[in-house]
């Protein structure tokens, strides 16, 4: 049957792998050119939306939009990486982009609903956080 309601968890899990996959591929885009800026020659000029320098905030974004996608890619530490990007986001929704109008929000508010999604379902089962917990749940 085609429109059942009950929840397939082999379907769930192949799809949290797909979404975090996925949004955390579109994140790296973001990340890379961030990350390459903050590790080259050039002088660093960044926005410093909450006062902690332009070198302090061009990182903690790289932190988030490249580390932390690439924890969300292998699935490992899957809710914590999702808060930095949480945060991200939500800064530039709330604090960089205001002045922009919902034009140049829309995508970081997209991003942060799909984090927001990944804090409250975790990884699912093809993650190393799910490898790792059912390892440590056998020898307990």
């Amino acid at each position: 049957m085609t429109y059942k309601t009950n929840l397939n968890l082999k379907a769930t899990d192949a799809a949290l792998l797909f979404f975090r996959v996925i949004i955390s591929i579109m994140m790296l885009v973001h990340g890379v050119p961030k990350l390459l800026q903050l590790f080259g020659d050039a002088e660093i000029v960044f926005m410093d939306p909450i006062g902690l320098g332009m070198t302090a905030s061009l990182a903690l974004a790289v932190f988030a939009e490249f580390i932390c996608s690439i924890l969300l890619i292998i699935g490992l530490g899957t809710r914590l990486a999702s808060i930095p990007l949480l945060i991200t986001m939500l800064v530039a929704v709330l604090i960089v982009h205001v002045p922009d109008g919902w034009a140049r929000q829309e995508l970081p508010t997209l991003y942060a609903v799909c984090y927001v999604l990944l804090l409250i379902t975790g990884p699912g089962k093809y993650s190393l956080d799910h490898y790792l917990l059912k390892k440590k749940t056998k020898t307990v």
